[in-house]
């Protein structure tokens, strides 16, 4: 059980980490927004619009293990003012980009930005290194739930930089240059200590083969990747359902803000959820709830069928990545923070980008009408739900062991 002095600097920790993902966290609502325009805008054949896109969820995959590394040997601290400034570099990239019309410098800088992306997915296991077990789950619900906030403050600021300068989205990036600024200073209220170092006579350090060894690990990887993913493969695909469908763009952006606001809000409760019920039940719930989504999306292409499929997307993405991650933050030891945390993101956003680059192509090339590749999109779902369900289930049977730590 932790001490005053202990619960007092998690709930510091949790309140700085909470405003980074609502401040820090804007910048990707905003280069998400205008990313693939500008893409559009630079690239040399349309059906590159996206890639920048797919370049910084690719960017964050290949980022995870070093950076995990970084935090590892230097603390958290640290790892964050680099991820920040990462995002600075890659915005200060894409401004210059925009200048010179260089579509292939516009990708350096959205490759540049996925440091950043790589630094906020660490920003949940952070809430969980000073919190007792108790107050863990809530801690990493908190973190996220910052995320509200950044969905509501990141468009904003496109509409307020987004015609500054004659070039278009220069003023946006340049917005996005001074948020990473503001980031670094954040930071510096962080009080998280290093993983303590490991005693000349402790056992040697676990590889990476045998952590995956550990069921807990395994199944906790495998329902964070299977939650992030699905929900970015229909997410993706959703403005082009919905216009497609005969619907105007104003409803596919309602749709897709009614979707953010689902994935953040029950951060609120979230943990609470997990502390009274487990985390078993509460990833089950959120597959069950994904699975669903999917269910409503196939019942027709009506408004209403996407607004209740991707509200009920977001609740599923919720319940299944805090759980997972909640899983995971208590299934290996203290110094194996770096090489788990840093193995799990490097396979969840591996997924991502997949997902990434499938959505379009389910879309498109499914078949020869909207309601074709939208029907494909949300049948794709079901292989992978199965395998993170059937997961879930042997973890729950399978008989208890003693934790790692």
């Amino acid at each position: 059980m932790t001490t005053a002095y202990d619960h007092k600097r998690a709930k510091r920790n949790v309140a700085v980490l909470s405003a980074a993902q609502a401040i820090l966290g804007s910048q990707m609502s905003m280069i998400f927004v205008i990313g693939g325009l500008a893409g559009q805008q630079l690239a040399p054949n349309p059906c590159l619009a996206t890639l920048p896109i797919s370049m910084i969820v690719f960017g964050s995959m290949t980022t995870a293990p070093w950076l995990s590394n970084v935090m590892q040997r230097y603390g958290r601290k640290a790892g964050f003012i680099l991820g920040a400034a990462g995002g600075l570099l890659g915005s200060f990239t894409a401004v210059t980009a925009l200048m010179y019309a260089n579509f292939w410098l516009f990708l350096l800088g959205s490759y540049l930005t996925g440091i950043y992306m790589c630094a906020q997915g660490f920003y949940r296991f952070a809430a969980a290194d000073t919190a007792s077990e108790e107050f863990r789950p809530k801690a990493i619900s908190y973190v996220l739930a910052g995320g509200l906030a950044s969905a509501i403050i990141g468009p904003q600021l496109v509409k307020w930089t987004v015609d500054y300068s004659v070039i278009p989205f220069i003023g946006t990036y340049m917005a996005v240059i001074a948020i990473n600024v503001l980031g670094m200073l954040l930071f510096l209220a962080l009080d998280i200590p290093r993983p303590p170092v490991p005693a000349e006579d402790a056992p040697a350090a676990r590889s990476r083969r045998e952590i995956l060894r550990e069921p807990r690990v395994v199944v906790a990887i495998i329902c964070g990747m299977v939650s992030y993913a699905l929900m970015n493969l229909v997410m993706t695909s959703t403005p082009l359902a919905v216009v497609g469908c005969g619907y105007d763009k104003a409803d596919a952006a309602d749709i897709v803000s009614g979707h953010v606001l689902a994935m953040f809000i029950p951060s609120f409760f979230t943990g609470h959820l997990i502390a009274r019920f487990g985390v078993e039940k509460v990833v089950s719930l959120g597959l069950l709830i994904l699975a669903v989504a999917g269910v409503v999306a196939l019942q027709g292409v009506e408004i209403e069928n996407f607004f209740i499929a991707l509200i009920l997307l977001g609740i599923g993405w919720n319940f299944g990545f805090i759980g997972a991650t909640t899983m995971l933050a208590s299934a290996h030891r203290p110094e194996e923070r770096g090489v788990v945390q840093g193995m799990n993101d490097m396979l969840v956003f591996g997924g991502v980008t997949l997902a990434s680059l499938a959505s379009g192509g389910l879309m498109n090339c499914s078949g020869g009408t909207a309601v074709e590749g939208w029907t494909a999109v949300n049948m794709a779902m079901a292989p992978f739900l199965m395998l993170a369900g059937g997961a879930l289930i042997w973890l729950v049977l399978k008989p208890k062991e003693n934790p790692a730590n």
